[in-house]
């Protein structure tokens, strides 16, 4: 029997850790900025902080498959025929983080059967940390305690704010996002982040009805939080992620409280006949 508060007290130690070690590179004047890739920046903060998770949830969970970003994909290979995974983003809004408009965020998720169950988005540089274990509800941490958090009642679209990507737009993207027919779109870094903000109630709906693949380090996390605050988190097309595998999966990201989802998922589908 997976004892879920454990994987969670764990997580955030573990996310608090890394947390200290981004900030620490984050006040430095030079960050570090290599490229992995076309548009796919990495610093040092993120090499840093990978490692320092790498070693302390390998001794916190020995024999769980951690899949990271900046790990070598060998390192965890089959993961998806395990029982429990974890997935690791050492810097969710590596973008935000170069930029230094605060962001970004450590995220760790686990998942069961692949399905995302515990989750942690410590955002360090606005002192907040959000964690879950589905079935004991979601809360945030912030210098004045812990608190419970739970999506927003609203079911109107028209009064809702959106969270959407500030660095991934697109023509397509933003056609789809305007027959949302939403009061505001609200410009927001990291996925994390997005989804934190919809679990909190401090926006109604985050949306990217993009057609590029999400990774599950991306997901894992703030999909656990949200479910635990009484949202739904799926792509833009109503799948849920599987986190058996693959890393990349589905298209774009959904997340709301059950009726704003359906209605969102109608609209869009409505938007591209």
């Amino acid at each position: 029997m997976i004892d879920r508060q454990d994987v969670l007290a764990k997580l955030l130690a573990s996310a608090a850790a890394a947390a200290e070690v981004v900030m620490r590179v984050y006040a430095e004047a030079d960050v570090g900025v290599e490229l992995k890739g076309p548009n796919d920046p990495v610093t040092r903060a993120d090499k840093e902080a990978n490692a320092l998770l790498l070693e302390r949830l390998a001794a916190d969970f020995p024999g769980v498959p951690i899949v990271a970003e900046e790990s070598d994909p060998s390192t965890f290979a089959g993961f998806g025929s395990a029982p429990v995974a974890l997935f690791v983003d050492p810097v969710d809004g590596t973008r935000d983080f170069i930029a230094k408009n605060g962001e970004f965020a450590v995220m760790l998720g686990f998942a069961e059967a692949g399905v995302a169950t515990v989750g942690v988005v410590d955002c360090p540089a606005l002192g907040e940390v959000y964690g879950a274990a589905l079935g004991s509800g979601a809360f945030l941490i912030t210098k004045d305690g812990r608190a419970p958090i739970h999506v927003a009642a609203e079911t109107d679209l028209a009064a809702c704010r959106c969270a959407v990507s500030r660095f991934h737009r697109s023509k397509s993207v933003d056609a789809k996002l305007t027959a949302l027919g939403v009061k505001e779109l609200v410009p927001t870094g990291s996925a994390g982040i997005k989804g934190v903000r919809v679990a909190s109630g401090a926006l109604e709906i985050y949306a990217h009805p993009s057609a590029g693949l999400v990774k599950l380090w991306d997901a894992c996390a703030p999909e656990a939080i949200v479910r635990a605050a009484g949202g739904v988190y799926t792509d833009a097309s109503g799948r849920a992620f599987d986190y058996r595998g693959p890393v990349a999966q589905n298209e774009g990201t959904l997340a709301a409280n059950p009726t704003l989802h359906a209605e969102a998922l109608r609209r869009f589908a409505e938007a591209t006949t």
